[in-house]
């Protein structure tokens, strides 16, 4: 390669990061104004955490094409937490009530990161996710109906949602019914035919030119609360109602980190580097500490924004540093105009943004895998629905544990006969207190029950890993249960580990000198067909 080629690859490069981090600006900054609403937040909230926490994470994560800011889960979680400590009606007051919470979900994600937690939420499976997801849909689009039917906001919660619309439909306002239609239609057509354009920026000019051709107000639609200009005063986050808020900040920073370590992994080319949950503990948790003090929302990377940063061709986190430049020259230069959107046309850009979190494809293909799985999904969802998200978030994580518990309590069995008399048995999977006395009842079980039943049964650890004294315990019982019924234990291919231990056993010697430990299943089979030739009693000794 030329020494010119590489400068002009680099042009290329910052050129294709300059164009995405403008297109990715004109969809997350009104998406993430629209998302403030749907928490009770001053629409001012959103454009701000397109700024600060988006700088932060590009400094920091390791994520190349990941767009940080809000999404639709989280700024649920946050209204949840915000009507809990009792969301004031002042916008500064509000303001300062979301810095705390989001100053408590950054400690929160600072301190999974001290504490090496990372793996924690790894384990939290893709099935309660895609369940929470569509709980947390359902619930945001209900929340945005009486902006589309310009009827007053109703209670929070799905049901008492649908119920407060069905009961004022009547008072519904034609004019922005027509409107929230219109602007509706016009995103999805541009999603399917065009998506490339941006949507959501066609949608905000297109509802500020209709409140000043049509004099909207004047037809009784609602504008969203006026944008003041500037950009927010750094204030140090109080600290009133964090008790409160503690309990939702931990499952804000929960959900904050699944997003933003799926959509980083998603989004990963071969040739990146790895997205390590370390790094991004480190980055979303900066990112939503520094974003408190400028009164912005918990920050997390969301899977809209970003595959619109990915589809506009972006290449690194310059895009991201482009579209907080965006953010900014928006509130300082942009807010009177904004000021003039009406909150049908925000509605309208939340609830198509959120439609992608309904993914019926994905829990079909659950259901084809595995049922019990989609079992799960459906009821994280449910309760996601009929309680809180918060609720959802909780039943989530601990039946993400029951089915890992679940798995490793039933580790998977193998066996073959290849001599007459002899039964191999691989177990798959580690043993350990909660699930070897299971191990134990199914390996007496198969050796008692088989006919001709063996005289030797023989067990492959190879692919275990350690042991402990309740497992070595349950062994000792194994082997006396099966003696009496005449037939011998042998194991191979022990970990190095758990021979460490064993060899500590007053038992040890007479295993070893009794030749039933073996360093392979192949060792232990010559040995049996020794035994056997040298006599057919010898074999059960």
């Amino acid at each position: 390669m030329t020494s010119a080629a590489v400068p002009a690859r680099t042009t290329a490069a910052v050129r294709a990061d300059v164009v995405a981090g403008v297109v990715a600006g004109a969809v997350v900054i009104p998406q993430a104004m629209g998302y403030a609403g749907v928490a009770g937040l001053p629409v001012e909230v959103g454009l701000y955490t397109c700024i600060v926490p988006m700088v932060a994470y590009a400094l920091l994560g390791g994520a190349r094409k990941l767009s940080m800011s809000t999404t639709s889960t989280i700024v649920a979680l946050a209204g949840l937490a915000l009507a809990a400590a009792g969301t004031p009606d002042d916008p500064d007051e509000a303001m300062a009530a979301v810095s705390t919470l989001t100053l408590l979900t950054g400690l929160a994600l600072l301190l999974f990161w001290l504490l090496r937690l990372g793996w924690v939420v790894d384990a939290i499976s893709d099935t309660v996710v895609s369940g929470l997801k569509v709980g947390v849909g359902l619930t945001i689009i209900v929340d945005q109906l009486p902006h589309l039917l310009g009827i007053d906001a109703g209670p929070d919660g799905f049901l008492r949602g649908i119920g407060h619309i069905v009961t004022h439909l009547d008072d519904a306002n034609r004019a922005t019914v027509v409107l929230a239609a219109l602007t509706l239609a016009g995103l999805w057509a541009v999603h399917r035919w065009v998506p490339r354009v941006p949507g959501p920026l066609l949608a905000v000019a297109g509802g500020i030119a209709a409140t000043a051709w049509a004099d909207l107000p004047a037809r009784g639609v609602e504008l969203i609360p006026e944008v003041p200009s500037g950009l927010p005063v750094p204030a140090v986050p109080p600290l009133d109602g964090a008790t409160t808020m503690l309990p939702y900040a931990l499952a804000i920073a929960l959900m904050a980190f699944m997003e933003t370590i799926a959509v980083g992994r998603s989004t990963r080319e071969p040739a990146d580097p790895p997205i390590g949950t370390g790094r991004e503990l480190l980055a979303n948790g900066t990112a939503a500490v520094a974003g408190a003090f400028v009164a912005t929302a918990p920050p997390a990377g969301g899977f809209s924004q970003t595959m619109v940063n990915v589809g506009a061709g972006a290449r690194t986190q310059l895009s991201s540093l482009v579209t907080a430049a965006v953010a900014v020259a928006a509130a300082l230069f942009l807010a009177p105009v904004l000021s003039d959107l009406p909150e049908a046309t925000l509605a309208a850009v939340v609830v198509v943004a959120v439609t992608g979190l309904l993914d019926v494809d994905e829990l079909r293909r659950i259901a084809r895998i595995d049922r019990a799985e989609v079992w799960v999904a459906a009821a994280t969802g449910l309760l996601a629905l009929v309680t809180n998200l918060l609720v959802g978030v909780l039943a989530g994580v601990l039946l993400t544990y029951y089915l890992v518990l679940r798995r490793l309590n039933h580790p998977l069995l193998f066996q073959e006969s290849p001599l007459p008399g002899l039964l191999v048995v691989r177990i798959e999977g580690a043993l350990y207190t909660m699930n070897v006395r299971t191990v134990q009842t199914e390996l007496v079980r198969r050796a008692t029950t088989a006919d001709p039943p063996p005289r030797v049964l023989l067990l492959d650890l190879g692919a275990t890993l350690d042991t402990s004294v309740t497992v070595m315990d349950a062994f000792a019982a194994t082997e006396q249960q099966l003696a009496r019924d005449g037939i011998a234990l042998w194991v191979a291919a022990v970990p190095e580990a758990a021979l460490v231990k064993a060899r500590r056993t007053a038992a040890w010697p007479s295993w070893r000198d009794g030749g039933r430990v073996h360093p392979s299943v192949r060792a232990a089979v010559d040995a049996y067909e020794r035994l056997v030739a040298e006599g057919p009693d010898d074999a059960a000794t």
